[in-house]
């Protein structure tokens, strides 16, 4: 190999990226660092602040009705058991409101049958446009579960459905594969009761493969038997406990997760709902809310809750992985540039002159820098042209401190919540995080470049469902139907009916 001679230009330019690549990866990593020491004190006063006897019996008159928006296609094997589980939510006045998106499975036999549905005739105030409505069902023994047949239009059209059926001021989000613990609802939505002017809040996000779910319980936690599913789970403790936690305080949150999260649907209608013609519509509504409230000259809070948990399953093949992670990117990329001038805003705050730059030049942009310094340096390598010093330099930079973040964030998780407190567990997890520096980050990284490439090229399409296989493996039903939950009442008035026009401002 070392007799390969590469012409200079090629050679100082391969040079040239192994420098930018070094800094990108130190940049990137002190960035995450930095919001690291801040999530540190973040989850140590929270915990302090909103521990487990946090949320006081005579709290429950004050906490405001919420309408729990559930757009399912094709989810016949999980969506009766997320619905069970939604219903023991322990929350004073809730409703579920399933918008069933053209699915071609069994998903709208499989609700009729779980909870009695039948067709009811209700007014349907079309305040956000969407794909026309076929009917809207009741449940005879669940007044709380509402079911929308609509035509398919892609999820965001389907939670617009759902926004303009919502009875209640503050909307609830929620994926058809999600199990919510009982209390989820009630600390997620605690920010609205604590500052009025909070328009959206999230909760963490959490992998349920490897864990037991009987009837919308969770009955036992445990670590994913498979590779792909640990190695996400890392990403999703670094990307949770101190990715978002990090910019909270500063009211800098670009993303609260389209699985789980809480909005004030007045302030959602204003903004037009969710956006169509992006597949990161969930990302894309976040960062338009700022956009639009700096504008405005608002006052307004977008916060993160560490501990409202969400539990969804995690792709175990590599091609619904492949999938999930090029919309992901694309998602990022229709979010960020339609709103690039909040970077230049006078108001813009800290969203706009900190996390905004920082997830474009690191995230959006990252995978170019990435992809091309592990090319480079694997081809200095292959002609023998990269010396030890540096391969080492490179190594801690690419390894080094991405082992350390995600100690960091398995830190994080132990000093807090303890969901995985065995032993045998804490060091599965520590291996898992040195692993998926070999192999699976940088695939990762490739498949963020296509998705990159794929929105540059212009192939963006439509907001469509993410065909992500689902194995349910962790679902254990019973058939039994859930108890019914809280005060049971039916409410027959039509969305736009007195209590919804109260809210209006």
């Amino acid at each position: 190999m070392n007799g390969v001679t590469l012409p200079s230009g090629l050679v100082w330019f391969l040079e040239g990226m192994q420098w930018v690549f070094l800094l990108y990866f130190i940049g990137i990593n002190l960035g995450y660092l930095l919001l690291n020491y801040v999530s540190v004190f973040g989850i140590i006063r929270h915990m302090r602040e909103h521990g487990a006897q946090y949320l006081p019996k005579n709290f429950t008159a004050y906490q405001p009705p919420v309408s729990i928006l559930v757009p399912a296609h094709n989810e016949e094997r999980t969506i009766v058991s997320s619905v069970r589980s939604l219903l023991r939510l322990k929350y004073p006045d809730f409703e579920i409101v399933v918008v069933n998106d053209g699915s071609t499975d069994g998903t709208l036999d499989a609700l009729v049958r779980a909870f009695a549905l039948v067709e009811f005739p209700e007014a349907y105030r079309k305040r956000i446009e969407t794909e026309p409505v076929n009917r809207i069902f009741a449940s005879t023994d669940f007044p709380r579960v509402r079911l929308v047949d609509k035509q398919q239009g892609g999820k965001a059209d389907a939670l617009n459905a759902g926004i303009n059926c919502a009875r209640y001021p503050l909307f609830c989000v929620v994926d058809a594969d999600c199990i919510l613990q009982h209390d989820s609802l009630s600390r997620v939505v605690q920010p609205f009761l604590e500052d009025a002017t909070t328009v959206a809040a999230g909760g963490v996000i959490r992998i349920v493969n490897g864990c037991s779910v009987k009837d919308g319980f969770l009955s036992d936690v445990a670590l994913p038997r498979k590779a792909l599913p640990q190695f996400q789970l890392i990403e999703y403790l670094r990307a949770f406990l101190f990715g978002r936690l990090g910019w909270s305080p500063i009211n800098a949150l670009l993303i609260i997760s389209g699985a789980f999260g809480v909005f004030y649907k007045e302030r959602v209608i204003a903004v037009g709902g969710y956006h169509k013609d992006t597949v990161g519509e969930d990302m894309e509504l976040v960062v338009r809310l700022h956009h639009q409230l700096r504008k405005e000259r608002r006052h307004y809070n977008i916060t993160f809750v560490p501990d409202p948990i969400c539990w969804t399953e995690a792709p175990e093949d590599l091609r619904s992985l492949r999938n999930q992670r090029v919309r992901w990117q694309q998602g990022l990329m229709e979010s960020l540039i339609p709103n690039w001038r909040m970077m230049f805003q006078r108001n813009g705050g800290a969203v706009g002159r900190l996390a905004f730059p920082f997830m474009l030049l690191f995230e959006g942009l990252g995978p170019v820098i990435e992809v091309l310094g592990y090319v480079s340096v694997l081809v200095l390598w292959l002609v023998g042209l990269l010396s030890p010093e540096a391969f080492l330099v490179f190594l801690f930079a690419s390894v080094g401190l991405g082992v350390l973040l995600s100690t960091n964030a398995l830190l994080l998780e132990e000093l807090s919540f303890r969901l995985y407190p065995r032993p045998a567990q804490q060091l599965k997890l520590f291996a898992v995080a040195i692993i998926e520096n070999f192999g699976y980050r940088q695939l990762t990284a490739f498949w963020r470049l296509i998705g990159l490439l794929r929105w540059v090229t212009g192939l963006r399409g439509k907001s469509r469902w993410g065909k992500v296989k689902r194995h349910a493996t962790w679902q254990h039903d019973s058939g039994e139907a859930p108890p019914p939950a809280g005060p049971q009442h039916i409410d027959t008035r039509p969305a736009g009916s007195t209590r919804e026009l109260e809210t209006t401002p």
